[in-house]
């Protein structure tokens, strides 16, 4: 069950700003007489938030066509039952079908039906465009919930670490597994990026974000043996040593905030977004096939490298090469320009079959067996920031647009609203 066409409406935007017309008008088209929005089946409403709604809103902003606008307007309405908790802490899963009128659950998976970090707190840059384009301030009021005073800043934070599952009916934390990549990731781009986005007013945002970074800074950051500097997850108050490659993002994150900090802080962050990139970089270097793999290590002897069979695989996934987009952008080092077309030289090598490009299973084995998937972020996300790391500053300019966590550029401060 659930949507269709999420490769198509991922990759709407990538078209549009590659100039790849006819398949743009293709696509277009499709939206127009085929993707449906009265599905019955399961949605995450963080996925159809990320993919579908900032696919339809960017792909808005870069035509003005409408067809995306009322398409986007349309979804976001269906997942506004998913808040209807106690704490308005949404849950994650939704059913959009016409009989199901809104149902929504929490995921099996997640523990003790709590709700995930990066998913509540992934929802604010789309919905606040959702509000001013709809002129409905309860996009924006959802988005905000959560994070105004409500909940987030009552809760006690351990060492001020913002834990990945928190419950959505009694709003306190389920778990305290603490992490930058998967569960947790976005919701910390989120901050930076709302504040952007606001033009800079938004100022609970940014005091969330720099003291977020603060007690990352001061409790997960690690030095290896061999000199890497990495952010190690933290399970309640025991570090474990390793990096998903969902982490990498956090370079290309912490370089943009440092942008706007004080003259020492700057200086700090760009230092450390330079490092974590690099040992993102060195995850691909130590690899046979120049590709990184899902999470690497720094215990026993190992550094930056996947010790577990589990964690040796690549499924296109862009955090690396948005980093290396970000620091290219900020610093203008020509190494950046260098490990991406590396990336892209590595892509054609080993991912690269007849119908696309594929996953494979073991990164360190130059013979790789395909896993037969190309995820729609592989369009969405990985070809268009290797593509913006080789244009010119001015094409989709940091200046101008804020991408979401699926590198849907939306535009910045033609916003009032003050949810």
């Amino acid at each position: 069950g659930g949507l269709r066409g999420a490769t198509v409406i991922d990759a709407l935007d990538t078209l549009y700003i590659m100039e790849l017309e006819e398949e743009f008008q293709e696509a277009k088209q499709w939206v127009e007489k085929s993707f449906d929005l009265n599905v019955n089946g399961e949605a995450s409403l963080f996925e159809v938030n990320i993919r579908y709604i900032g696919g339809l809103l960017a792909t808005y902003y870069l035509t003005g066509e409408e067809v995306f606008k009322s398409k986007a307007l349309e979804l976001g309405e269906k997942l506004l039952p998913a808040f209807n908790t106690p704490t308005g802490i949404p849950r994650g899963v939704i059913n959009l079908g016409r009989q199901a009128h809104g149902m929504s659950w929490s995921w099996g998976w997640a523990s003790a039906g709590s709700s995930i970090l990066a998913e509540f707190g992934t929802l604010h840059l789309e919905f606040l465009h959702l509000s001013e384009l709809s002129g409905n301030p309860v996009f924006a009021e959802k988005a905000s919930d959560p994070r105004t005073g409500l909940v987030l800043n009552r809760v006690e934070k351990p060492q001020g670490l913002y834990p990945n599952f928190l419950s959505p009916v009694t709003g306190s934390w389920v778990q305290h597994h603490v992490s930058i990549g998967g569960l947790g990731d976005s919701f910390y781009e989120y901050l930076i990026k709302s504040w952007l986005m606001s033009d800079k007013k938004d100022s609970e945002a940014k005091k969330m974000y720099d003291d977020a970074l603060e007690a990352i800074e001061k409790h997960l950051v690690k030095k290896s043996a061999g000199g890497l500097t990495y952010i190690a997850e933290w399970r309640g108050g025991i570090l474990d040593h390793k990096m998903g490659h969902l982490a990498c993002f956090s370079g290309g994150m912490i370089a943009l905030g440092a942008q706007h900090a004080a003259p020492d802080r700057r200086q700090r962050h760009m230092e450390l977004a330079a490092e974590i990139t690099s040992t993102c970089h060195e995850s691909y270097a130590r690899s046979d096939t120049k590709l990184g793999p899902e999470a690497f290590r720094f215990d026993a002897g190992s550094e930056a490298t996947a010790t577990r069979l589990s964690e040796r695989y690549y499924i296109l996934r862009p955090e690396v090469v948005e980093s290396y987009m970000y620091l290219w952008r900020l610093t203008h080092e020509p190494k950046y320009r260098h490990w991406g077309w590396e990336v892209v030289q590595a892509l054609e090598k080993h991912c690269r079959v007849e119908a696309g490009f594929s996953g494979i299973r073991d990164v360190y084995s130059t013979t790789p067996s395909h896993d037969n998937m190309q995820q729609s972020f592989f369009l969405a996300e990985t070809l268009k920031y290797l593509y913006l790391l080789f244009c010119e500053d001015d094409v989709l300019s940091l200046e101008d647009w804020v991408f979401n966590t699926e590198a849907h550029p939306l535009p910045i401060n033609h916003t009032d609203f003050r949810a």
